[in-house]
């Protein structure tokens, strides 16, 4: 399994495999120390190694840029950007992986795997390797020892992996087109209306992307045996940020609540105490998705309305009729994929303002809402707006019912063929679309 997981991530990477394993063999050695006595040094190389690798290779450039816009206010120039950086695929996953690993060894809620093959393949399996989600040591410590695949378990992880790729290249990149076409042309050639449609197809995009991508890692576990947590609980039908962040990507806000909102001091502090944790935690998320001040002010944006939440706005929500809670919670999340999607500061800010009708037309308008009405886009949206909703497991489960009670599976699996047959078809004439979580 390891050497098929380095074949897999040496494909597109090349020598840069290197990187990965020198994070590995540094945290599994850093772990042994500490079961051998020496807690915080091995503690510290682990945290010293990991994070410095995932700061040379995501943020130096964004650091010296910085730097150098600062240094030429009083006249100073210097290169901003170190040439041929470039960031490794899964780099800010399995660094997170690595460290939660070393971590729990040293709160001896786990033992020091002494295995360094079991250990660089947990850490390189290839379904969750490049774009999660961020698989816990202790979730699958046992079944890299022992695990059973049978039929069973094979025909599920295969539903749940043909269901992903469906939701990748039927819904996502639908909409990724729809919202790609916005987002290339200036706010000032297009309507508030088309704006608002750009905006919404890059909601679409976002969720059903990373979260077919989740189906897919968790459906190509399942048929090695292995069984990944979910990722993804209907994160658009949440009626409050707090809510939104329990649905949305939850490896990832479980591992910032685990690893540092707690450790921080959490909810046992007074409340100023705990609105600075809240802040430092989404400020962190922010920066872990990309190295821009783009996804810091994403990032805060989200603490900011959680901090609200907890100070007065959850208990005003709560008497309320309950869609507006819902509502608000959407728009909130919108206007934040606005400065999650757009290329500059700027660019969010000039988009903003064409949402809310704050700044003019252009005489020459490329885009307007009916620009983008056409059967494909129309189907899809609906197809989006109903499976954001958990209407699919619903049917899927009454479905096996009836069938299973009449001992009738055939329609189910046909069904399901039929679908790999569509998307095959998608894949055969789409263009080069890659998971929008390559990039972080």
């Amino acid at each position: 399994m390891l050497v098929c997981n380095v074949i897999f991530y040496s494909w597109g990477e090349y020598l840069v495999v290197g990187i990965m394993f020198l994070s590995i063999f540094v945290n599994w050695q850093g772990s042994l120390m500490i079961e051998r006595g020496n807690r915080k040094g091995g503690l510290f190389l682990a945290f010293f190694v990991s994070i410095t690798l995932l700061f040379f290779y995501k943020y130096a450039n964004f650091i010296l840029e910085n730097l150098g816009n600062i240094f030429g206010l009083f006249g100073l120039q210097f290169d901003t950007r170190i040439k041929g950086l470039a960031l490794p695929l899964g780099i800010s996953f399995y660094t997170f992986q690595t460290l939660s690993y070393t971590i729990d060894v040293y709160r001896g809620q786990i033992k020091a795997n002494k295995s360094f093959v079991n250990f660089a393949a947990y850490v390189s399996l290839f379904p969750h390797l490049v774009a999660g989600p961020i698989v816990r040591y202790v979730d699958i410590d046992k079944e890299l020892e022992e695990r059973h695949v049978n039929k069973t378990k094979f025909m599920i992880g295969l539903e749940r992996l043909i269901l992903g790729l469906a939701k990748k290249m039927i819904i996502a990149n639908t909409c990724a087109a729809v919202a790609d076409e916005v987002f290339s042309s200036s706010p000032e050639y297009m309507t508030s209306g088309a704006a608002w449609i750009g905006i919404i197809a890059y909601s679409l995009q976002i969720y059903f992307d990373f979260s077919a991508y989740s189906d897919m890692a968790i459906g190509l576990a399942k048929m090695l045996g292995f069984n990944f947590l979910e990722n993804f609980n209907y994160p658009y039908i949440a009626n409050s940020i707090k809510d939104f962040w329990r649905r949305w990507h939850i490896s990832l806000s479980t591992w910032f609540r685990d690893y540092l909102y707690i450790p921080l001091g959490g909810n046992r502090t007074s409340s100023s105490m705990m609105y600075r944790n809240l802040f430092i935690v989404f400020f962190a998320t922010g920066l872990w998705h990309g190295a821009s001040w783009n996804f810091i002010i994403w990032g805060l944006m989200h603490g900011m309305f959680l901090v609200a939440e907890r100070l007065f706005l959850e208990k005003a929500l709560n008497k309320l009729w309950k869609p507006i809670g819902h509502i608000y919670t959407l728009l909130v999340v919108i206007i934040g994929w606005v400065f999650f999607r757009a290329e500059d500061l700027p660019y969010a800010l000039n988009f903003l303002e064409k949402m809310f009708f704050l700044s003019a037309d252009s005489p020459n308008i490329v885009y307007d809402l009916s620009h983008f009405i056409n059967k494909q886009t129309v189907i899809v949206g609906l197809l989006g707006f109903l499976f954001s909703f958990p209407v699919f497991p619903y049917f899927q489960n009454k479905f096996k019912e009836v069938s299973n009670r009449n001992l009738i599976n055939v329609p189910y699996y046909i069904g399901l063929v039929s679908l790999l047959y569509l998307v095959m078809m998608y894949l055969s004439v789409d263009t080069y679309n890659p998971f929008i979580y390559f990039r972080f």
